[in-house]
């Protein structure tokens, strides 16, 4: 497969007030701190949508455990109604799905996911759910324009980092897909 640029926005839009209005289902107990803490700076939360088939307890859900072959949704997202929908328009196969929350003030520092490029069969996808322009997303040094109700790729095997200096949390809906021949033309690959 040949080497991809590190963004491209997908020709997916969804609809952001759907999306919203299906955040306001989730209590604040449903967010779990994420569990990489030398990684950010505040509060940076996940609810697991989508993941490990044999996990029961919520922190093993968020896991994205590159080993791991057999996925199952999760019984957070039965307390959506729009979200399976957004799901199904995915024509491959999904790995973990999360709801990623970075709360005002926060930030995520400069790191890597070494598994994760479309050039290693697997693609992290991000859909903006709600996030006001004072959130700097930056890949290999240079922001990523989101808008809400996008649908972005993103190789995040090269440096990235997330600074929240907005009022407001911001959250994602952060998808890991298998790259078959429906998302490699997407992809454009």
């Amino acid at each position: 497969m040949p080497s991809l640029k590190d963004r491209y926005k997908l020709p997916l839009n969804f609809d952001v007030k759907r999306m919203q209005r299906d955040l306001t289902n989730f209590t604040n107990d449903d967010w779990i701190s994420h569990f990489v803490e030398q990684n950010y700076d505040g509060d940076w939360s996940v609810i697991p949508l989508r993941g490990p088939a044999s996990a029961t307890h919520p922190v093993m859900m968020i896991y994205s455990d590159p080993s791991c072959t057999e996925f199952a949704d999760t019984c957070f997202l039965e307390k959506t109604q729009y979200l399976p929908g957004v799901l199904d328009t995915f024509k491959c196969p999904l790995h973990a799905v999360r709801l990623m929350k970075l709360s005002a003030g926060s930030r995520i520092k400069e790191h890597t996911d070494y598994d994760l490029a479309a050039e290693n069969g697997v693609a992290r996808l991000h859909v903006p759910i709600r996030s006001e322009g004072q959130v700097d997303f930056r890949l290999n040094g240079t922001r990523v324009p989101f808008e809400e109700g996008q649908c972005w790729y993103l190789r995040l095997c090269d440096p990235h980092s997330v600074e929240n200096q907005g009022t407001t949390d911001r959250v994602h809906l952060v998808i890991d897909a298998t790259v078959n021949d429906w998302l490699a033309a997407l992809l454009q690959i």
